[in-house]
């Protein structure tokens, strides 16, 4: 039989996706990405903002659909949205066949069996449930770059985030088993590999007594066939000189940090529940460029939160101009039920928090434009990822790029490549985001 499989939200989200997709896979099923040739459907869904939990319920009416234009027999749910609103989805939404909770997705076949014989497929653990890592996944990004999972669920309870309540509390996976699994995907062609959590930095403390993600990264650098290996989701506060010594010592793992800071304001940091302030903030940051003076940081803000003032508004862009971030992203606050920052006072409107978001952004692209007219005349490593349609041209990632949330570069060349070639490339040119670059005589490899 054959199974439409529908990955949303974020990286974390798709690795658990990939799993289930290698244990269906075992159990015999193929798959298809035809909606209308598809005997079961199961997506896996996020509610962690407004829009995401918006595009999950759209989806599943969609698919809904199918149960009655195409083949489809059975309509599964999976991942945040069914583990937050399973009572109300199953109600409101009868053509699903069955939910599946953050942490069972290991039990995705038995709940496609289930649902095929005709009962109604419910599987939940709890969500503090201890996790280790299935083997087997399949692989959804091109094979030659893959998200390791290190940890599950978040301890930081931050004001406006309903991860705790969905994903639980924070569990690190065994180092063995994801040094193994990084193995087996180098095996496999991964050239790439990108660490992701609720939050990287705090791996290992609850299984080794102290933050091992230094440890891990080290034997992770071991592995043969792994090129680069990229950090995500670094909360400031938890960076240690330790960490940072070890990505300016390693070789393989990029210069990139995603350190989320959401806001600048103190008052507001406060209100958030965040750990640190403006002036560590800036502390931080400084330190990590002296030290590693080539460092990409990334980082994500939050517009409009509740009681957020004008004041706030342009400090928050004062300090966006002083640091200028590498790569940044804005979302308008979303205003997620059962949170401790859905019941203050002083919620801003959604057109409010659109237009503050839009004025960071329009500050931020005129930075990334500066910066990158900055790397003109540079030569760097490029990962290939694909041809430009016609041309003699290439399209990839730096190191200062991770897979659809940064720029790219527009490699030109005669030569012929393929997606995960990684070449040398001298910087020709700048757009908003992007670069142009013609490749050099002598490959990195």
């Amino acid at each position: 039989m054959k199974i439409l499989f529908v990955s949303l939200g974020c990286d974390k989200n798709l690795a658990d996706s990939e799993t289930m997709l290698g244990l269906l896979n075992r159990a015999g099923y193929t798959f298809t990405d035809e909606e209308t040739e598809a005997d079961i459907i199961v997506i896996n869904t996020c509610c962690f903002i407004g829009d995401a939990k918006e595009e999950s319920i759209q989806t599943i009416l969609e698919m809904a659909q199918m149960k009655e234009d195409g083949q489809c027999k059975v309509l599964l749910a999976a991942g945040c949205l069914a583990q937050r609103y399973r009572d109300e989805i199953l109600k409101e939404i009868p053509e699903l066949d069955g939910v599946i909770g953050t942490t069972a997705y290991d039990e995705v076949v038995q709940a496609v069996e289930e649902a095929l014989a005709g009962k109604k497929a419910v599987h939940y653990q709890s969500i503090d449930r201890p996790m280790d890592i299935v083997p087997g996944r399949i692989l959804t990004t091109a094979g030659y770059y893959a998200f390791l999972k290190i940890a599950e669920g978040c301890d930081k309870r931050c004001t406006y985030c309903v991860i705790p309540s969905v994903r639980g509390r924070y569990r690190s996976f065994p180092m063995e088993q994801l040094v193994r699994e990084a193995e087996e995907l180098a095996g496999q062609g991964v050239r790439e590999l990108i660490l992701v959590a609720q939050e990287t930095t705090l791996y290992g403390t609850d299984l080794y007594g102290h933050k091992a993600l230094p440890e891990l990264l080290s034997r992770l650098c071991q592995i043969p066939g792994l090129y680069w290996i990229r950090l995500q989701y670094c909360y400031p506060e938890e960076i240690t000189d330790e960490l940072i010594d070890t990505i300016r010592r390693e070789p393989k793992i990029c210069h990139y940090i995603d350190m989320p800071i959401q806001h600048a304001s103190n008052r507001i940091l406060r209100r958030m529940g965040r750990k640190t302030t403006k002036e560590e903030l800036l502390g931080r940051i400084g330190s990590i460029r002296e030290q590693i003076p080539d460092i990409c940081l990334r980082t994500t803000l939050i517009s409009g939160f509740p009681g957020e003032t004008l004041e706030e508004h342009e400090e928050l862009k004062a300090f966006v101009e002083e640091c200028r971030f590498d790569r940044l992203g804005v979302f308008p606050y979303s205003e997620e039920e059962g949170t401790p920052a859905a019941a203050m006072p002083e919620q801003i409107a959604q057109e409010e928090k659109e237009r503050r978001r839009d004025e960071i952004m329009e500050l931020q692209q005129d930075i990334a434009f500066e910066k990158c007219e900055d790397r003109i005349g540079c030569t760097v490593d490029v990962m290939i990822e694909g041809r430009v349609a016609g041309e003699n041209a290439y399209v990839g990632r730096t190191y200062m790029d991770a897979p659809d949330v940064d720029g790219m570069i527009f490699v030109q060349t005669g030569e012929e490549l393929r997606t995960g070639d990684l070449v040398r490339v001298r910087v020709t040119g700048a757009l908003e985001y992007d670069l142009i670059g013609e490749i050099e005589d002598e490959f990195t490899e």
